[in-house]
């Protein structure tokens, strides 16, 4: 495909500016405001909702389709401040604690203030706790430490920092000469910087949709609510573009386009997933279909929301979801050029 390399290159730069932008759901206003920007900036239309969504209309006549993906990310909220002055946090989505053990992040408090602080055990020193390795990483055990002269609740309440304060985790973003994409937050932001490279495509004219098409973000999906709204109520499809899955007893890799058969909500639309596999064989990319036994999306969230659609999902494999993640731009190539193919294929016929 002409401008494969360019779009990729494209993508990458919106996928690191848009990781370097924190949004925990719930904390998701400054990316959205972001996206509705880049999006305005290619002159495409765009709304808002009340919740946080965007919706753009990437133009097309007929049979309508919802391409979805998501702005907010994992995250943490303060808890509670302990004797000491150092903060317990509770989770924002599927945070996994071994993950975040020893990382940097940043308290936003309600008034607008922002402080640095680092995630540690208070028995982190090896030269102190013989058993600091055995110890258990949860929410009881790893406390934010702040990176000011703090030593009581007192101290902190001064700083202006309350329960129900957001958490950031310092995304440490690479790009590696090798092609490798590391970073927090590859979930789902590196599907977002896609749909900005499909739209530039758009835009110029090189990618022309076979149906009317509106991209969805949503600002919920982490805690599992994201596309029950949001989406036009007369759409026929809805495809969910997402991190696929790297690991034991999967065929997905970093370099592939996976294709979702089955999460942990049931089975994907046959006709869309089959539809989705030939275009992928058609096109000669690199690709894996794959079961998700511990995964859900917005795919599921659409149907409890009672839209009546034929539901999918693909994406870039990724590995150490939920951690420190990294995929690299083939598997970005293989995604984009699977859903270039979708976006021109025509419709399929209605279903009797």
């Amino acid at each position: 495909m002409s401008h494969l390399s360019d779009s990729i290159d494209f993508a990458l730069e919106k996928t690191v500016a848009l990781c370097a932008i924190p949004s925990p759901t719930g904390y998701t206003e400054q990316a959205r405001q972001w996206l509705d920007s880049e999006f305005r900036a290619l002159g495409f239309p765009t709304e808002s909702t009340r919740r946080g969504a965007l919706r753009v209309d990437l133009g097309g006549d007929g049979h309508p389709l919802v391409i979805a993906s998501h702005i907010d990310t994992l995250g943490a909220m303060v808890r509670a401040v302990t004797p000491q002055g150092r903060l317990r946090v509770t989770n924002i989505g599927g945070l996994a604690y071994t993950a975040i053990d020893t990382e940097n992040c940043t308290v936003h408090t309600r008034d607008g203030r922002t402080y640095s602080g680092v995630v540690q055990m208070p028995e982190a020193s090896a030269h102190v706790f013989r058993e600091t390795n055995k110890k258990e990483r949860t929410d009881e055990t790893l406390l934010v430490f702040l990176d000011e002269k703090v030593a009581s609740p007192a101290d902190v309440e001064v700083l202006g920092i309350r329960p129900g304060d957001f958490v950031c985790f310092d995304p440490r973003t690479r790009l590696t000469a090798s092609g490798f994409l590391k970073s927090r937050h590859i979930d789902d932001k590196a599907c977002v910087g896609l749909l900005l490279a499909l739209a530039r495509e758009i835009a110029a004219g090189r990618v022309r949709p076979a149906r009317k098409t509106w991209a969805l973000f949503t600002a919920w999906e982490e805690v599992g609510h994201g596309a029950a709204h949001g989406a036009p109520r007369e759409i026929e499809d809805f495809l969910v573009l997402d991190m696929g899955c790297v690991g034991d007893d999967l065929q997905g890799s970093e370099f592939k386009v996976s294709i979702c058969a089955k999460d942990g909500s049931g089975p994907f639309d046959y006709s869309l997933t089959s539809r989705l596999v030939a275009l992928a064989q058609r096109e000669q990319l690199d690709f894996a279909v794959d079961i998700f036994p511990f995964y859900t999306s917005d795919a599921a969230v659409a149907l409890r929301a009672a839209y009546d659609v034929r539901h999918g999902l693909i994406g870039p494999g990724v590995f150490a979801s939920h951690g420190y993640e990294r995929t690299h731009r083939d598997a970005l190539a293989n995604t984009y050029r699977l859903l270039a193919a979708y976006v021109q294929d025509p419709a399929p016929e209605p279903r009797p």
